[in-house]
C-alpha cells in the first residue's frame, strides 16, 4: 500500500544532485498528491471564475466548489458550523487576525497573555507587537529536559490580567505533542480564551474542535498535503460573532456608505478580497487524500518512522537528539558533534537527504536550550524504513567527510 502511495506523489521520483530524492523536511511543507495538483489544474481548465460575486454560471460552479471546500473542513476538524471556517494564507495569517482583533476588543495596558517558549515566531511576533501597543505581558511556559511543559509553571501563571492562552499544538522543532486539551480545560477554568497553532498538529494529531473545546485552531494547507497560500481560521461562533473585521474589501461588507458601513454574516466578515479559490479546492483534495488513505494509518505510520528513526539515529556516533517527550510527532532535531547544523545538512543535500537546518523559526526556544540550532527530519505519508536508513548512511558519511 505504501508503494502505491508514493507513486502518487510524482515529485519524489526526481533525482537531487544525481540521487535518489529523499525528502525528510514534512515538517516545512509536505510533498503534494497527484489528486491535489490534477484538483488545481482541473479548476483552471473547466471553472476559473471568481466567487460570492457572479450570476453566470461559471461563478456559480467556482463558488459551489470553494464552499465545498468550507464544508469538508468543518468535517474534517469537528467544527459545529461550516460558518466557523475562515480561509486565510495560511497559519500565520490566522494568528494575527486574531491577535489584531482580539487585542482592539480586549486589551488594555498590562494585560497578559500566557505563551510557552517552544513556539513558533508566528505565535510570539503578533502578540509581541500587541504587547508594544497595549502595554501586554508575554509570560513564558518552560519545558523539561525532555522537551515538555512543565505543567506546575502553567498553571501558576494565571492571574485576574490573564486575557488568552496561546499555544502550539505540536512543537515544529521537539516534536512535542502538548497536552492541549488538558491546558484548554485549565484556561477554560479561569474564564480564559485559548488559540492553537495547529500548523504541525493538523497532519500529526486528530483533531477535533469542538472535543479540545479550543477558542481558535490556526492551521496551514500546506503541511498536510495541499497547496500553499491556503490557510484555515476556526474559531467559535460566539467569538468570531464580537470580533471585529480583520481588513476592508470586497465580500466582508452588508452596505457601504459614506457615511458608514455595515459587515457581512460569517464567514465573510474575516474574508475581505478575491480568495484564494484554487487553494481551497486544493485543501478539499487534499483532506480527501487524508480520509482516503486513513488518518490513523498515517498518524501510526508517522510514529512508527519516528520509532525507527530515533533507534537508528543512536547508530551515528556522537550524535544528540533534541527532544525526548513521551508524547511526540514525527520530527527528529539533532546535533552531529561540534558540526554546525548548516554543514551538515549541505553535506546531506549533496548525497540526495532533505533536512532542515536552522533555527526553524523558534529562536527563542533555541536560546533557552543554549544552541544555535539544529538539523531536522521530519517524515510524511511517503517516507519509508529505506529513507531513515539512506538518512543514517549519510550522517556517517558526513562524519568521515568532516573529519570527526
Amino acid at each position: 500500500m505504501l508503494e502505491n502511495i508514493r507513486n502518487q506523489f510524482p515529485i519524489l521520483s526526481r533525482m537531487v544532485n544525481d540521487k535518489p530524492f529523499v525528502y525528510l523536511d514534512s515538517a516545512a511543507t509536505t510533498q503534494k498528491p497527484l489528486s491535489v495538483i490534477q484538483s488545481i489544474e482541473s479548476y483552471y481548465k473547466e471553472l476559473n471564475s471568481n466567487v460570492h460575486r457572479g450570476v453566470h454560471s461559471l461563478s456559480q460552479w467556482a463558488t459551489d466548489a470553494y464552499e465545498q471546500a468550507r464544508t469538508k473542513v468543518q468535517s474534517f476538524i469537528g467544527a459545529e458550523h461550516a460558518h466557523e471556517i475562515i480561509f486565510t494564507k495560511g497559519t500565520t495569517e490566522a494568528i494575527n487576525l486574531v491577535a489584531e482583533v482580539f487585542g482592539r476588543n480586549y486589551f488594555t495596558d498590562k494585560n497578559e497573555i500566557i505563551i510557552t517558549v517552544m513556539e513558533h515566531h508566528s505565535n510570539i511576533v503578533p502578540w509581541q507587537l500587541l504587547a508594544y501597543k497595549y502595554g501586554t505581558v508575554l509570560k513564558i511556559v518552560p519545558i523539561n529536559e525532555n522537551g515538555e511543559l512543565e505543567w506546575a509553571h502553567y498553571e501558576q501563571l494565571f492571574t485576574k490580567k490573564t486575557k488568552i492562552v496561546v499555544a502550539t499544538h505540536v512543537s515544529n522543532v521537539l516534536g512535542t505533542i502538548n497536552p492541549i486539551k488538558k491546558m484548554i480545560d485549565f484556561a477554560h477554568a479561569h474564564n480564559v480564551p485559548f488559540l492553537v497553532d495547529g500548523a504541525q498538529g493538523i497532519k500529526s494529531c486528530k483533531v477535533d474542535v469542538r472535543d479540545l473545546d479550543c477558542d481558535f485552531y490556526c492551521f496551514s494547507g500546506h503541511k498536510m498535503y495541499a497547496p500553499m497560500g491556503i490557510g484555515v481560521l476556526y474559531g467559535k461562533e460566539k467569538w468570531l460573532d464580537a470580533l471585529p473585521p480583520y481588513q476592508g474589501g470586497g465580500d466582508m461588507i452588508e452596505k457601504v456608505s459614506f457615511e458608514g458601513t455595515t459587515f457581512n454574516k460569517l464567514p465573510f466578515k474575516f474574508e475581505a478580497g478575491t480568495p484564494n479559490v484554487e487553494g481551497a479546492i486544493g485543501l478539499n483534495a487534499a483532506i480527501d487524500f487524508i480520509v482516503d488513505c486513513g488518518l490513523d494509518a498515517l498518524i501510526e505510520h508517522e510514529n512508527t518512522l519516528l520509532k525507527y528513526a530515533h533507534k537508528r539515529l543512536q547508530e551515528v556516533d556522537g550524535l544528540k537528539i533534541i527532544g525526548m517527550a513521551k508524547e511526540k510527532a514525527g520530527v527528529v532535531s539533532f546535533l552531529l558533534k561540534n558540526q554546525h547544523p548548516s554543514d551538515v545538512g549541505t553535506l546531506l543535500d549533496m548525497i540526495g537527504v532533505a533536512v532542515r537546518t536552522g533555527h526553524h523559526c523558534a529562536q527563542p526556544l533555541m536560546d533557552y536550550l543554549k544552541i544555535s540550532g539544529t538539523v531536522r527530519a521530519s517524515f510524511g505519508v511517503y517516507n519509508t524504513f529505506e529513507d531513515v536508513d539512506k538518512l543514517v548512511a549519510a550522517l556517517q558519511k558526513a562524519n568521515t567527510m568532516l573529519g570527526n
